[in-house]
């Protein structure tokens, strides 16, 4: 091996040639080598890709590609073999996962434990749900394998509905096409939290080889579907509060893509079965891991809805909306007073979804209700609680510790009442949550996910289609734009503006720099920040908080400034991609939106002055 090379990369790379038997990874290492490609091999293998609290997720196709993993693939296609690595997403990664999660669900679970499986349309998604499926089986698992591509919330749901003891979604979300990942939730259909996390990394991490002995009572592989997608269709039909106002809004039309992804299996037929007006883009209706008509397939980055924006032009549609390749986030563009499609942020659409849900709720039932938001997600939505006498609770990122809140609920309904709960009509468990525990109005994210039930425990794509275009209908029965709606609201609550910035810092020195950045804030943070002195400092790595239901907070790698003039800053590495995160807030009067807006871009370019000087100052 070269000097270049780093020695977890000698160590690791000598880790999986003596975890398999498999010819592909020597061939692969030997040519990337002889090709003395040593910062692409510092990448795949400076570490071993971690299973965090979520599970997995890396490159499946790398930077540069070996011979060997080309295969018979034809150049430009996709290639053969998944990217040989410690460090990326392959059969290596998923066989100790996968050993790991079936040795920690033996445990917990008396009997034989049942895990439901789904993918997306990525790269190799079939492939390693399949694997995933049979090295469950070959362990002594029952695996219940979607027959195609499914969501993440039908995951969920799934895991629920089927009383499964664990789900596995294959999926990279909205990460660019090289990237695939490998997600686990636990049997209350919410991705795992603590104390299952922990055990369940322990178990992984346990496990150095690809190779295991198989149980000596195999499980099997059991394909699932339609009646699947029929339940979950059911469920999402109750998300819609006022069906007759949708039904005498027909004049309002949508445009809606899945952007080459899962969304059109269910999204399609439910609003057809709702009765909206609405057309695909056909282009990216068609499943495709290449994602060839966005630049990335994020509902957050413009692009991915330029084509769903000129088919509403053409057809003069209200609406656009847009999943990701799971349909855990959505994408949204509506007609303001102009007549011009308009972008609106993550803030946005759950504010306006926030405020919907909120305004319809019976007044006797508020003071037993919750909205749910992150402590990145914008604070008109706790105005927007406030104003309507619900609970606002506030979480760390990630819709698992929503999840887990709408476990607690349920926990509280008295057992004898909660029986079979996941069987139970939408109509009598809410009325259970009332009286005896708390009603789930709305929960959400500033990053496109939102949820408005708890027959799902992550962000559901597939319901906020449902959510938003009722909103639409709404605001169309009462001639205003969604727009003008959102104006409305700024009108009365203030003016809340929030801008999210990332800097991305790929391979083994990204990963350096963002350790670096984390440790300066946390050792040596701003005193002022853009001319403004910090009248305030939350570290949520060391310092203890709970919420306003006394839960702890769990420890998480951000911190929060105050600013003296109003302004708050929010910083933390992402738990899924190689990036450094910034969250900035402002909120005014509406008459001075526009010096809220201007205080934001000030704020970001002091951010990024200051990124420079502590990583090479």
């Amino acid at each position: 091996m070269d000097d270049a090379l780093l020695p977890e990369t000698e160590k690791n790379v000598q880790l999986l040639l003596r975890s398999s038997a498999n010819p592909l990874y020597a061939r692969v290492i030997a040519e990337l080598t002889d090709a003395k490609e040593w910062t692409e091999l510092n990448d795949r293998f400076f570490r071993t890709l971690a299973f965090g609290t979520g599970g997995l997720r890396g490159k499946t196709i790398s930077r540069v590609i070996a011979p060997a993993e080309q295969g018979n693939a034809a150049f430009g296609e996709r290639p053969e073999h998944p990217a040989v690595g410690t460090n990326t997403m392959n059969f290596f990664n998923l066989s100790r996962a996968t050993q790991g999660l079936a040795a920690y669900l033996k445990r917990a679970f008396p009997g034989v434990p049942k895990i439901c499986i789904a993918h997306d349309t990525r790269h190799y998604a079939r492939e390693f749900a399949e694997f995933v499926a049979k090295t469950l089986a070959d362990l002594g698992c029952e695996a219940l394998l979607f027959e195609s591509f499914r969501s993440t919330p039908e995951l969920s749901f799934a895991v629920r509905y089927l009383k499964a003891q664990a789900g596995i979604v294959l999926t990279a979300s909205h990460n660019p096409p090289p990237y695939n990942g490998y997600k686990v939730y636990f049997d209350d259909g919410g991705q795992i939290v603590e104390p299952h996390a922990s055990g369940i990394i322990a178990c992984v991490n346990a496990v150095t080889s690809e190779n295991f002995e198989p149980a000596k009572y195999p499980g099997c592989v059991t394909s699932i579907g339609a009646e699947v997608d029929q339940a979950y269709l059911e469920r999402l039909a109750t998300l819609a509060i006022d069906p007759e106002l949708i039904q005498r809004e027909r004049s309002l039309k949508l445009v809606f893509s899945p952007i080459h992804g899962t969304g059109g299996v269910i999204i399609q037929p439910m609003l057809a079965r709702l009765g909206f007006q609405f057309s695909t883009v056909a282009s990216q209706d068609i499943p495709d891991g290449r994602f060839p008509t966005v630049q990335a397939p994020n509902p957050e980055v413009p692009d991915a809805l330029n084509l769903a924006i000129e088919q509403a032009e053409r057809e003069q549609a209200d609406l656009v909306l847009a999943t990701d390749p799971d349909a855990d986030r959505m994408g949204v563009a509506a007609r303001g007073s102009e007549g011009k499609l308009q972008l609106l942020t993550g803030n946005q659409i759950g504010s306006l979804l926030a405020w919907y849900r909120a305004m319809r709720l019976p007044e006797a039932d508020r003071a037993r209700s919750v909205l749910i938001k992150t402590f990145v997600t914008t604070d008109l939505q706790k105005a927007i609680a406030d104003k309507f006498g619900i609970r606002c609770v506030e979480t760390l990122t990630g819709f698992k510790y929503i999840g887990a809140k709408l476990k607690k609920y349920e926990q509280a309904i008295p057992v004898e009442l909660a029986k079979n709960y996941v069987q139970l009509s939408e109509a009598v468990t809410r009325e259970l949550r009332l009286k005896y525990s708390t009603y789930f109005v709305f929960g959400g994210e500033e990053s496109y996910g939102y949820s408005g039930a708890d027959f799902v425990r992550d962000k559901d794509a597939n319901g906020a289609v449902v959510m938003f275009a009722e909103v639409a209908s709404y605001a169309k029965s009462r001639g205003l734009t969604v727009i003008a709606l959102l104006d409305e609201i700024y009108a009365e609550l203030g003016y809340f503006t929030e801008r999210g910035e990332s800097l991305t810092l790929e391979g083994a020195e990204g990963a350096q720099q963002i350790r670096e950045l984390v440790e300066s804030y946390s050792s040596n943070p701003p005193i002022e920040l853009d001319g403004t002195q910090v009248s305030g400092i939350r570290n949520f790595a060391i310092e203890d908080f709970v919420d306003i239901e006394g839960d702890a907070i769990p420890k998480e790698n951000m911190l929060m400034f105050d600013l003296a003039d109003g302004r708050r800053i929010a910083v933390r590495p992402s738990g899924t991609e190689p990036k450094i995160k910034f969250y900035l807030f402002a909120s005014k009067p509406i008459a001075e939106r526009q010096t809220a807006d201007d205080s934001l871009e000030s704020a970001w370019h002091w951010i990024q002055t200051d990124v420079k000087n502590r990583l090479h100052g």
